[in-house]
């Protein structure tokens, strides 16, 4: 039986003017736009501004710079705008290194950005370093090593985390159970929640070519999964204002919540249909992979620890919070392009039966979900916690 559809649109259109939203109707923005001072991402922004071509030749590098950002602030406007009171927004962005006029220098893209936000009327969250680790032998720049011109070596990106006004309300019965259902596992939160992530790299690249991901500078699908899952609930909408090949719209399709996503070019999407066309069973494997996690986190924690005191409602197996008792991570069914750039998916209601074991029942600590208040009952026909793992 089916109890939730998400539906998933494309725009190929500039977003510096988001018609197509409404105000205050996005709950979560994530997205990497292209990095200014980069020479790949010039002539998308010349074509932008054909002052920013005069200011790189003649070697006035931080005009170039401020030109460039002018190009991506009608953007971050237009974000404000549609997000919700409370409404979180993301941005991947690196910093930018770059010989203009023989002078070696840094352009601080992340520090540009987040001033831009503030200004429009953001409140800045701690933000996340994204450590993408480089495979190349030489980590040295400029006079190898001769002080003092050898430069720093790169390797990490920022992803800014801003909120719009005061944290969001869920005030109603459903808002708060839907809430609930869309809870991340205590062990994730630990994780995720890091102010530096250096594990994001291999299985999660599956979903797309090299050559497309190069021509777009896409992220890898685990860093917006990661930030839609921490940063909305089920059935929120999700903007992405530089779709690129998808890996935003992807994510919030196995997260369960809607999308939306601008691109100037329509070249991607091909590659976005081909993502669209595998979602199902790749969503399907990394939602098993975070339940299996989990079974694997409990069972460790049992050994060392002993019995957790709380049960997931759900799937029966322990958790370590209140908080995770309603948390279900509903399995996708299908996946039907309405058009050309409309997706809609289908997703189940039940626990995925695997996960579903005789979980030994946890010792009593008072009413909430999953613990009706009054006496333990005796359940001597499931195995403790201890046997049921083997030990």
């Amino acid at each position: 039986m089916v109890t939730m559809k998400t539906v998933h649109r494309i725009f190929f259109q500039n977003a510096k003017k988001m018609a197509a939203l409404s105000n205050e109707s996005v709950a979560l923005m994530v997205t990497s736009p292209p990095y200014p001072m980069i020479a790949m991402w010039d002539e998308l922004f010349v074509q932008m501004d054909r002052s920013i071509k005069k200011a790189l030749r003649d070697g006035e590098a931080m005009t170039a710079f401020e030109l460039i950002h002018h190009c991506l602030d009608p953007v971050w406007r237009e974000v404000y705008r549609v997000l919700v009171p409370g409404g979180i927004a993301c941005i991947n962005i690196g910093d930018a290194t770059r010989t203009i006029a023989g002078n070696f220098g840094l352009y601080p893209n992340h520090a540009r950005i987040l001033s831009a936000l503030v200004t429009i009327g953001f409140s800045p969250l701690p933000e996340i370093l994204w450590r993408k680790q480089t495979n190349a032998p030489n980590k040295f720049m400029g006079s190898g090593m001769l002080p003092p011109g050898a430069y720093v070596t790169l390797e990490h990106e920022h992803i800014l985390i801003l909120r719009k006004g005061a944290k969001r309300e869920f005030a109603t019965p459903e808002e708060k159970r839907n809430r609930q259902e869309s809870a991340f596992f205590w062990e994730e939160r630990n994780q995720w929640f890091s102010d530096v992530w250096m594990d994001l790299k291999g299985t999660t690249q599956r979903l797309i070519d090299n050559d497309a991901r190069q021509r777009s500078a896409a992220y890898p699908f685990e860093l917006p999964y990661r930030l839609i899952n921490m940063f909305s609930v089920k059935g929120d909408l999700v903007l992405d204002p530089f779709l690129g090949t998808g890996a935003t719209m992807a994510a919030a399709i196995a997260a369960g919540r809607d999308s939306v996503g601008f691109e100037l070019s329509s070249e991607f999407l091909t590659v976005i249909h081909n993502r669209i066309d595998t979602i199902v069973q790749f969503a399907n494997e990394r939602i098993k992979e975070r339940l299996a996690a989990h079974v694997e986190f409990v069972k460790e924690r049992v050994r060392t620890n002993g019995p957790l005191k709380h049960r997931n409602e759900y799937y029966g197996f322990p958790v370590v919070t209140s908080q995770e008792a309603r948390l279900i991570i509903n399995a996708l069914q299908k996946a039907e392009k309405i058009n050309d750039t409309t997706i809609s998916i289908d997703y189940g209601k039940n626990p995925q039966p695997d996960f579903i074991l005789k979980w030994e029942e946890p010792p009593e600590t008072g009413a909430g979900p999953g613990r009706p208040s009054g006496k333990k009952k005796a359940v001597p026909e499931k195995p403790s916690q201890q046997q049921l793992f083997g030990f």
